[in-house]
């Protein structure tokens, strides 16, 4: 058993956990951060891929939120520029004056949404959204068009809109690697902080704690101060503590992807954000080359088993149908499925869709046998996860008694840092790369905008692979690629790497062969043996059929 002292314990490495630890980090704390599965492997993998301000929380009042996700939404484009892009959206408008008195009685606490918004509302709530994303702006001002400009942009649209807003947002590309890229920024600014996944707490007793490793190590410390980031699972963590709360009550949110090739060619980039039939929020955009479709707001409480069902699919379709009666969809379009549950404070009575995504932090004081608090991240959204990680770090420093110093709002995020920030400055870069590493100027540039300026570093571990190929015939990911993740990105199973490494998966691009290529290089760099290796590729090939209706072959 090892023992080893650590300021702060993050139990939890979703987007806040891993939020949180870089920012303390950041300022000299040493932290340990664990999850019980991979780092971003639970709610934090399963968001609508959006970095957005959050322009629905306009009916609900929470302007607070709206001008917080606008920011940090804003300062994600500049610090992780490699991940996080512009989407242009359109929002088809089916009415001119419907839905004020509803979202007039929404503001002040109706506890239903308000349906069928028309034109003069959806005009004052991008108004609205333009001012309040107007710090660190770096994108364009909302517009409208109409009907016939609406139908000659996106053709297969359903007649019955009389309008279509436009406006920006962002997406990012690869969740999961931004809070790898977290988490690895920390250990990097603290070299006496430690991050472990697959790790479980095994133990508390008299203020220790005590872990399980994936590796069959233990190990045990007594903090100063525990975080519970655990997302939805937090209840369940603080009953491992001792302690029974009921901070959570969280929704199912789903996704599928289509392959689609006529629908993506009329989106050309855009994002449709649309009512469905039933007033529900929804939207389809481009995503690695698929139609990325969410998402549902189903009540749920158990994040271990959650899976998008055959319901949530014809909802999808349904509702796909009723927008684009001039495309096709169907269930075998689909190439990946997921879905999360969102951390979202208990709000029992209160429509799924009208709970609050901001974010709070209740705290459990130490009391005799547990001599540190416990402070609990309830709620909060993608989008705004820096600006909460600074305010519990902050919070942290006070508990302390250290200083808060170091500020993380224009910091970049791991292969962010450094980033070309003009087309001539990464033309510039990427030559420069290429001449260094010996690899094609185009495979330099698709590396850049996978892992930023980190690229320079895979292209020459590319360079120096014998018999470099890609892992399958429509995969841009190489074998060296492979390898160069095992080694060097804290994988412990090839589900990491498959579903959260790379985009293989959720792209629907990997095959059966791809697999097996993927397990032999990941065998040959973490040193499994033959029966490691098969159950690795059993336990993988099992999530992909059973949670993500991925079809291998």
């Amino acid at each position: 058993m090892t023992r080893t002292d650590f300021d702060v314990v993050i139990l939890g490495a979703g987007v806040n956990g891993a939020g949180l630890f870089r920012d303390l980090c950041e300022q000299g704390v040493r932290c340990l951060l664990v999850d019980k599965g991979d780092f971003g492997s639970g709610t934090s993998a399963a968001p609508s891929r959006l970095i957005h301000g959050g322009l629905k929380y306009l009916e609900t009042g929470e302007f607070r939120l709206v001008a917080e996700s606008t920011l940090e939404r804003n300062l994600l484009l500049r610090n992780a520029p490699h991940l996080v892009k512009p989407l242009q959206c359109v929002m088809p408008i089916y009415s001119w004056t419907k839905g004020i008195g509803a979202a007039i009685r929404t503001f002040f606490g109706a506890t239903t949404a308000p349906r069928s918004r028309g034109r003069l509302l959806i005009k004052t709530g991008l108004w609205l959204y333009d001012f309040y994303g107007s710090r660190e702006k770096v994108m364009p001002r909302h517009g409208m068009m109409g009907k016939a400009a609406a139908l000659e942009t996106l053709p297969s649209l359903t007649p019955a809109i009389v309008a279509a807003g436009t406006y920006y947002d962002a997406t990012v590309t690869a969740p999961e690697r931004l809070v790898l890229e977290l988490v690895k920024d920390g250990l990097r600014a603290c070299p006496g902080s430690r991050a472990m996944n697959w790790t479980t707490l095994s133990k508390e007793a008299d203020g220790t704690l005590v872990f399980a490793g994936p590796d069959g190590e233990t190990l045990e410390t007594c903090p100063r101060l525990v975080v519970n980031a655990a997302g939805p699972w937090i209840d369940h963590v603080n009953a491992a503590l001792g302690h029974e709360t009921q901070l959570i009550g969280g929704t199912r949110g789903s996704h599928i992807l289509l392959d689609h090739d006529a629908l993506l060619a009329e989106l050309d980039g855009r994002m449709i954000y649309f009512e469905s039939d039933d007033g529900r929020i929804c939207l389809v955009f481009p995503y690695h080359g698929r139609a990325l479709v969410g998402s549902t707001d189903i009540p749920d409480d158990d994040p271990d088993k959650v899976a998008c069902d055959d319901t949530e699919i014809a909802y999808f379709l349904q509702a796909l149908r009723s927008l684009l009666p001039g495309q096709t969809f169907s269930e075998e379009q689909i190439v990946y499925a997921y879905s999360g549950i969102r951390p979202l404070p208990n709000s029992e009575g209160t429509a799924p869709g009208l709970i609050s995504r901001d974010h709070s932090a209740p705290r459990l004081e130490p009391e005799p046998g547990r001599p540190w608090p416990v402070i609990s991240l309830v709620g909060g959204k993608w989008t705004t996860f820096r600006a909460f990680s600074e305010e519990i770090a902050e919070q942290a420093a006070d508990l302390l008694g250290t200083e808060h110093a170091v500020s993380t709002r224009a910091l970049g995020i791991g292969g962010g840092r450094d980033f070309p920030a003009t087309p001539e400055a990464r033309a510039s870069w990427v030559a420069a790369a290429a001449r260094e590493t010996g690899a094609a100027p185009e495979r330099v540039g698709l590396l850049l905008d996978r892992y930023g300026t980190v690229a320079r570093e895979v292209a020459a571990h590319e360079a120096a692979w014998d018999g470099n190929r890609p892992i399958a015939p429509e995969a841009d990911v190489t074998e060296a690629e492979i390898d160069w993740i095992a080694r060097g990105e804290m994988v412990c199973r090839l589900q990491d790497i498959v579903l959260r490494r790379t985009q293989l998966a959720v792209s629907g691009r990997l095959t059966a062969e791809g697999l097996d290529r993927i397990a032999a290089v990941a065998a040959a760099a973490l040193g499994w043996d033959e029966e490691r290796g098969a159950r690795e590729m059993a336990e993988t090939r099992a999530l992909l059929e059973t949670r993500h209706r991925v079809r291998l072959g």
